[in-house]
This record gives C-alpha cells, structure tokens and sequence, in this order.
C-alpha cells in the first residue's frame, strides 16, 4: 500500500467525477431532492378521513355525538344522506371512506338508560386506513358515552388508561419517515454513484492505461472509494440539515456518533457499488444491478415501510443481509431516541463486517488485466 499512490486515484476520481455532470447531479442534488418530496409525500398519518351521516334520529343527542366526530380533526362530514342504500352507494364510489348511520330512536334510548347502538361502515378497501378510522370512531363513541353518563361514568368504567408517548410524543410518521428516508436514499445513491466507476473505465478506453500503472488493485479500490465517502458525509450533512430545518423532524442524538456510523455504512454500501461495477463492466448493466441489489432491499426489506416482525420467518431471516436494516436502525435511534453506543453497538458490528465484506469483494473481483 503506497499513500502517494492512493492519492493519485483518489484525486483521478475527483477529476474524472468533476467533468461528469450527470453523476455530481446523481450526488449531491437527487439525495436532497428526494428527501423532501418523499419527506412530504409519504406519511402514514391519517387524518381528514371522509364521511356520509345518515342521522335518522334528527336530535339534539344525535348531532351532539356527529359534532364530537367533527370536533376530533380526524374525520370530515362531506355528505347528509337521507336513505339507507345511499350508504352503500358512496362507499363503492370511494366518495367517503365511512358512513355513520344513527337509528331513530338513539335519543330515545339514552333517555331510557338503555344502550343505543349506532352502525358504522366502511370501506375495507384501504385496509390500513378502515382499521385506523375504526379505532379513532371508537374512541369518539366511547368518550361520547362516558359524557353521556355524566356522573355515572366512574361506575360504569372503573378502571381508566393513561398512556404517555415516549421519543416521538407527537406520533407523527414524518418523524418516524425521515431518518428512514436517509438510510434508504443513501444506500441507493451510495451503490449507484459507485457501479459507475470502473464500468466507466472499461467502456472509456482508460482501463489500459490504469493496468500499465504499478498501483495494486486495492489501491484503486479505495483510491475510488474515498472521493464518494466524502460525497456521502456531506449529502448525509444536508439531508439531516434538511430533516431539522425544513422538515421539522427532531435530533435529540450525537452528531459525532451519527456520523461515525454513517462512515460504516457508506464504506460498506460503496464497495457494494464498486464489485458491481467491476463485475458487470458495463455502466448500464452496472447501474440496473445496483437499483436491484439496492433499492428494492433498502425499501421493502429494511423495516422502512414494513414491520420486520410481522415480516415470514423466510423473509426475516433473509433481513439480516440487508444492511439499510441496520443504518435505519442508527438513524431513527439517534434522531428520536438520543441512544448511545452502547444501544447500537451490535448495528455498528453488522456494519463493520458488511464494509469489510464489500471492500473485500471488490477488490477480488477487480483485475487490471486486460483480457
């Protein structure tokens, strides 16, 4: 290993990504640009839920308990309907995603004491959206019955649960989204950047002129590699200024730690890229590869969109392969939870070893012979 060698193919690599405007775009302006539209795009909140009332009981009890739906800010009455079948004719059309239908006698009953019962439908389309609404419909319901019964609610329900939050206080998936959304976003721009590299030497001709040179196959390998670390630290820079200050998304964690663990990550993510590349030898099958191996995994696999535990055993076990599992892991620790080192140090060893695996692969698999 000889640093003056080093240095030259990492300065090299400079040069050559600096005359390359497609790949300082893919680096420093997609990462960012990604970041904020999915950053507002994507959230698992849900919220302004549409809604049809069929209110058959036409009371003061009746719009009292529609008013408390209205008042919760998670559901929005667009539609009074007058007929039962109406109901179904707007959940099939997608219009509402619930209809409340309240029985003629609702006040009635809960003059008498007696339970009045009242329907709710909805559209199961949206699995996930009819589950959350059921459960926010309940809770109205239940509040609504307890401040119905006044001063017989202690008797009615003894015991009452009082939860409390913990790291994301406010549950909003934005800031649950955002740590994910840089793990994912740097694996992808990580290996891609990296697929091109020597792919590019082969297809521009230079190949020759690199295998005439005295600098070993490691030497080229990390010369490589070390310009895009630097590219990654400061795009990972930017996507936590972002996330903070455009986004609003805490940081309660330490900086320093982060980006010790965004080095482990990166290192491993491009040698990654850099075994594709030299793999494959050509820049348009290296970079299909690499949207493969890498976005695919870091998007389904990594427990960004999806629980890992709810996850076929098959397929949890086929998790501990993917390294964005581990760097989503960092990510939303230090930003939410404020953990240390000796929380995530079994991430951090997972992510040693994949950046030693990768350096390794690539390094075998690069040849300076010309064939």
């Amino acid at each position: 290993m000889s640093l003056s060698r080093l240095w030259a193919m990492s300065r090299k690599e400079a040069i050559q990504l600096s005359r390359d405007p497609s790949s300082l775009a893919l680096a420093f302006l997609l990462p960012m640009a990604l970041l904020l539209f999915f950053g507002y795009a994507i959230s698992f909140d849900v919220k302004d839920i549409k809604m049809a009332v069929l209110d058959q009981s036409q009371t003061q009890h009746s719009r009292s308990l529609i008013e408390a739906f209205e008042r919760s800010g998670y559901f929005r009455v667009v539609r009074h309907i007058e007929r039962y079948d109406d109901t179904d004719r707007l959940l099939g059309r997608g219009d509402v995603r619930l209809a409340l239908v309240i029985p003629p006698r609702f006040s009635q009953d809960l003059m008498a004491g007696r339970p009045a019962p009242v329907q709710l439908l909805l559209d199961g389309a949206d699995a996930n959206t009819a589950t959350i609404a059921r459960n926010y419909a309940d809770a109205i319901v239940a509040r609504y019955s307890v401040t119905v019964l006044g001063g017989g609610a202690a008797l009615t329900i003894p015991v009452e649960a009082e939860s409390r939050v913990w790291y994301n206080e406010t549950l909003e998936s934005r800031n649950m989204v955002v740590p994910g959304l840089i793990a994912v976003i740097m694996a992808i721009i990580a290996t891609m950047l990296t697929a091109l590299t020597i792919a590019r030497e082969w297809e521009r001709g230079t190949m020759e002129q690199l295998a005439a040179t005295p600098v070993h196959r490691l030497e080229v390998v990390l010369g490589k590699l070390l310009p895009y670390v630097g590219i990654g630290l400061v795009d990972v820079t930017l996507a936590v200024l972002a996330g903070v200050l455009i986004l609003g998304v805490p940081f309660h964690g330490n900086v320093l730690l982060l980006f010790g663990m965004t080095l482990l990550f990166l290192i491993g993510a491009l040698g990654l890229g850099i075994f594709i590349s030299a793999a494959v030898k050509t820049q348009v099958l290296a970079t299909q590869v690499a949207m493969i191996v890498s976005f695919l995994p870091a998007l389904l696999l990594s427990g960004f969109m999806f629980s890992i535990d709810t996850m076929p055993i098959v397929l949890r076990i086929f998790t501990y392969l993917i390294q964005s599992r581990y760097f989503i892991t960092v990510t939303r620790g230090i930003f939410l939870k404020g953990v240390g080192v000796q929380t995530l140090w079994i991430e951090g060893l997972a992510m040693i070893v994949f950046a030693i695996v990768g350096l390794t692969l690539a390094t075998r698999v690069f040849k300076k012979e010309i064939a």
